[in-house]
């Protein structure tokens, strides 16, 4: 019987890496996606499936309603065996007096309590020796002064990780989440040169990491079942200092 994954925000960067990895690794692979990087506009990219196990479905993680009627359709599977919490959104404000009640709130549904609310009611359905993995951050670990909810969240995304392994304790279900550093996403590729070259700098391995070496993390994560409540760093050797 063929497994099923789930990857969110799946069809570019990090989560589309991770989705063809799962691919490869015989999943049926389940793809959503809505908002471009910093907006709060539907993206405008229309997708379509490219294989029989791969589908693409459009889902606003920032809507209640949306994200419990897909976890409802999902549950229809009968089995949902790897979960990979990778949509999230930034903000970013120089001033903590620039941040609003509504964005700070739609960052932390986005990045947090999306990920809690469908994991929650997908649990049933979730079987024994399952895979749920978080994309968390870097920004998560070291202090980041230009987007202070994006840090917050993925921090509690790390420890939200860490907790819900005691939820599959006995399970043989491991949950983890990966730490990537800079990766050289389309987001990423518009940073000016200069602001590029400083992040090279203080980067050991003197580049940004390619997708697919965030993929391969998580794919060590997907097989070895001894992994568990852990945070994979894949930094290139950063340092912020």
């Amino acid at each position: 019987m063929k497994k099923n994954a789930i990857v969110t925000g799946a069809t570019r960067g990090i989560g589309q890496a991770i989705a063809m990895m799962l691919l490869e690794e015989g999943y049926h692979v389940i793809a959503t996606y809505a908002y471009d990087e910093e907006s709060v506009e539907p993206c405008k990219t229309k997708f379509s499936s490219i294989s029989n196990d791969y589908e693409i479905l459009w889902v606003d993680q920032t809507s209640k309603e949306e994200l419990r009627a897909f976890a409802e359709n999902m549950c229809k599977k009968g089995h949902i065996d790897c979960i990979v919490c990778n949509a999230g959104m930034t903000l970013r404000n120089k001033d903590l007096s620039e941040i609003t009640d509504d964005g700070w709130e739609r960052v932390m549904m986005m990045n947090v309590n999306s990920n809690v609310y469908l994991i929650r009611d997908l649990f049933s359905v979730i079987p024994h020796g399952s895979r749920i993995i978080f994309t968390a951050s870097l920004m998560g670990i070291l202090p980041h002064s230009m987007s202070l909810a994006y840090g917050v969240t993925k921090s509690a995304v790390i420890g939200l990780a860490k907790n819900l392994v005691k939820y599959f304790e006995d399970t043989n279900t491991t949950v983890n989440a990966i730490a990537p550093g800079f990766v050289e996403t389309e987001w990423q590729k518009k940073k000016p040169l200069e602001i590029r070259n400083n992040i090279v700098r203080k980067t050991a391995i003197k580049r940004f990491a390619d997708p697919k070496e965030i993929a391969d993390a998580a794919r060590f994560c997907l097989k070895n079942s001894f992994v568990n409540g852990a945070v994979i760093e894949v930094t290139g050797g950063y340092s912020y200092k």
